[in-house]
């Protein structure tokens, strides 16, 4: 009965113990380095952001926070390599649309559920595609495009980034909707895809406005319209696809987030949040983002873990639509 007595009270000490280092596992965080994952190659979107907001993060949280690009599969690498990582705060992913909800549509054995395998820590920007194209080829309006398309189907080849990436579905969603027939050439990253079509090996695409706008204002690329619901005040001149092509209800937005693997402590999470909202609000982040395009569009974990769920359930229904069965 006393080694009971005995054990028992070992037991509860453990776990008093534990009880109290948790709450100060958290406090404590973080002691050492922040890996910030990029599924991307350099100079894409995702790239972009997550080198601007980094340091700033880091300086909030007073440790470094490295950017490391583990590109591939349409961001579906990083992201499992994220969502397999230990839950305690020091790897993260900046994701966006296409690997946190475009890639589950179109990857039948995809290694993590974007809505499960996740702890969604906050929204941080978002930005339009643009439609561009190579000068030489003859277009230069959505319509103009559809015309083409419609006189040769199957002729026409579009660049992207990658299977189930957003510059992907952005047309996918464009065929759907005008019934156009135009091929698919997926590319490791944006900026293979960009110049790809710098090249004209391939006359279009739809890449993120900071990843094409320097070509734009070198005339190396025309742009023909933003996918977004709005114009651009960068290129205001640049109609949105729904003007140009007379489609009312088509809008798609850029998005990028950071999310953590699952069970990290909410705890850490709540830091984070602050941190990265703090870093994506800043005057000068601002400012920096504004000259690419791109908007801060910051929010609280459980909503941008609501958002994701709903940007997923409507890609997939694009993907469906589309008649394009999981790889």
């Amino acid at each position: 009965m006393k080694g009971l007595t005995s054990l028992i009270g070992v037991a509860v000490a453990a776990t008093l113990t534990l009880a109290v280092t948790a709450p100060a596992s958290a406090d404590q965080y973080p002691s050492r380095t922040i890996h910030l994952v990029v599924g991307f190659p350099p100079g894409g979107i995702n790239d972009i952001v997550a080198r601007l907001i980094a340091p700033k993060m880091a300086e909030t949280l007073g440790q470094t926070v490295i950017v490391e690009n583990r590109p591939g599969a349409g961001g579906t690498i990083g992201a499992t390599h994220v969502a397999q990582s230990a839950p305690d705060g020091y790897t993260l992913m900046l994701g966006s649309v296409s690997n946190l909800a475009m890639a589950s549509a179109l990857y039948k054995s995809l290694p993590y559920d974007s809505t499960k395998d996740f702890a969604p820590v906050a929204l941080v920007a978002a930005s339009p595609n643009i439609m561009v194209v190579n000068p030489a080829f003859p277009v230069h309006s959505v319509k103009d495009l559809i015309k083409l398309a419609k006189e040769k189907p199957g002729t026409i080849n579009y660049a992207s980034a990658g299977i189930g990436t957003s510059n992907h579905l952005t047309v996918e969603l464009l065929k759907v909707m005008t019934g156009i027939d135009i091929v698919h050439v997926p590319f490791k990253g944006d900026t293979p895809a960009v110049t790809a079509v710098l090249a004209n090996q391939v006359p279009m695409m739809f890449p993120t406005l900071p990843v094409a706008l320097p070509y734009i204002k070198s005339g190396k690329l025309r742009a023909i319209a933003v996918s977004s619901a709005k114009r651009s005040a960068l290129l205001p001149d640049v109609p949105t696809v729904a003007e140009s092509a007379g489609l009312p209800k088509f809008a798609v937005s850029v998005w990028v987030g950071i999310v953590a693997p699952l069970k990290t402590p909410q705890a850490i999470i709540d830091k984070l949040n602050a941190a990265i909202r703090k870093a994506a609000e800043a005057s000068d982040t601002r400012e920096h983002l504004a000259k690419l395009g791109v908007e801060p569009d910051t929010d609280t974990p459980a909503q941008f873990g609501s958002y994701i769920a709903s940007e997923t359930k409507q890609w997939s229904q694009v993907a469906r639509s589309a008649h394009i069965k999981p790889n």
